[in-house]
């Protein structure tokens, strides 16, 4: 259970958004402690909620499906077990399959296009358990394949930020992780 340094803030405290988002992550995983934190900062959540998930996420030029198999395979890496049962829930309902998500380990002999192997190595590639990982030569050629640079640039952004995020839920104890999660604390 995570147990973070900063203050949470009471279910009945919480604004009516961040409440509502609450009861959700409570019925979905059993905890809400990342939405207690963020009762501190309403603005922050949405800003983090409205402009990167609802314009950038769910908006921008790559669709929503390919958005979520590379979200889902991020939290896979990080071994982060709140955002897994999360991104899930979402990439299923984004029309990906139990086997699709169930062979993200092994992408390139999964059942995936060569497209969706593409943004999973990138996926591999921008994940914190990569320090090295970088848009290299063969990689941006395999993703030209499918993708125009506009939206690779948004891949890589939205895989930025779900990192950045990632470290940051981590550092600050904000969710529960799994048992194979490389960042437990010291």
């Amino acid at each position: 259970m995570p147990d973070p340094k900063l203050n949470r803030v009471s279910r009945d405290e919480l604004p009516e958004d961040i409440g509502a988002a609450h009861d959700h992550s409570i019925e979905l995983r059993g905890d809400a402690t990342f939405f207690e934190v963020f009762g501190n900062h309403p603005e922050l959540y949405r800003w983090y909620t409205g402009s990167f998930y609802g314009e950038v996420f769910n908006g921008g030029r790559v669709e929503r499906r390919i958005k979520e198999l590379v979200r889902y395979r991020l939290s896979t890496l990080h071994g982060c077990r709140f955002c897994n049962q999360g991104n899930r829930a979402d990439a299923l309902a984004a029309g990906l399959t139990d086997a699709d998500l169930d062979t993200i380990d092994d992408a390139e002999s999964g059942g995936f296009s060569e497209r969706e192997k593409a943004v999973l190595a990138l996926a591999e590639r921008m994940a914190l358990t990569d320090p090295g990982g970088e848009l290299d030569g063969p990689l941006y050629e395999r993703l030209s394949a499918s993708f125009d640079d506009a939206e690779i640039l948004e891949l890589g952004v939205v895989l930025g930020i779900l990192s950045g995020m990632a470290k940051f839920l981590f550092a600050y104890d904000l969710v529960e992780k799994e048992e194979n999660c490389p960042f437990h604390a010291r």
